[in-house]
């Protein structure tokens, strides 16, 4: 970059399709088949098509991971849909550094933001356009979408926060989000 330099970005977000393009985006999707063990119904996930996709994430990562200081954002696309009693939803983690938060903004649709404090005590906010939830250090966060269309959520996390998904794969969340008579509902997990 020169002195008193004025370019265009490498990146570039599309309003109408939630899309990033550019230097540095990554993407990523998980269908039935990478989500093994995630949904309390096994019989249910085992009778939906393993290709099914489920989410999408992209990511802009302008820095490498673990560096200090730095910033990573992100979108994810959840398609609607339930696996028994239990929404669409994405794995779900805590950070690997435990002392880092994160932002949620929702874009398009409805759902659910499903946070554990590391005493497993589980608790969610509602999601929907234009709502800003802000992720606790040492709290587990997963999302459902509860709608009948896409649910689209950016994201800001720091590029040293990294991805802890063994605890939730050991352990689980302490409670699920169910629809019940047609409303979303946290009911306590069975162990």
């Amino acid at each position: 970059m020169e002195h008193l330099s004025i370019t265009d970005p490498d990146q570039r977000f599309f309003p109408e399709s939630w899309f990033l393009k550019g230097e540095g985006i990554i993407a990523s999707e998980k269908r039935m088949k990478d989500l093994t063990g995630i949904f309390e119904d096994t019989s249910a996930a085992l009778s939906i098509d393993p290709e099914i996709l489920v989410y999408r994430v992209q990511a802009h990562l302008p820095v490498p991971e673990n560096t200090l200081g730095g910033l990573f954002l992100g979108t994810t696309t959840i398609q609607p849909g339930r696996v028994g009693e239990e929404y669409y939803m994405t794995r779900g983690h805590f950070h690997s550094k435990s002392d880092r938060g994160e932002y949620y903004w929702c874009m398009h649709g409805t759902g659910m933001l499903i946070m554990m404090s590391a005493d497993r005590i589980t608790h969610a906010e509602k999601m929907f356009r234009g709502s800003l939830h802000y992720i606790n250090k040492n709290t587990a966060h997963r999302v459902a979408n509860t709608g009948l269309v896409p649910l689209i959520f950016g994201a800001c996390w720091p590029s040293d926060a990294g991805h802890d998904y063994k605890s939730i794969e050991r352990t689980g969340f302490s409670a699920r989000l169910k629809e019940k008579n047609g409303i979303p509902c946290l009911i306590e997990s069975r162990l």
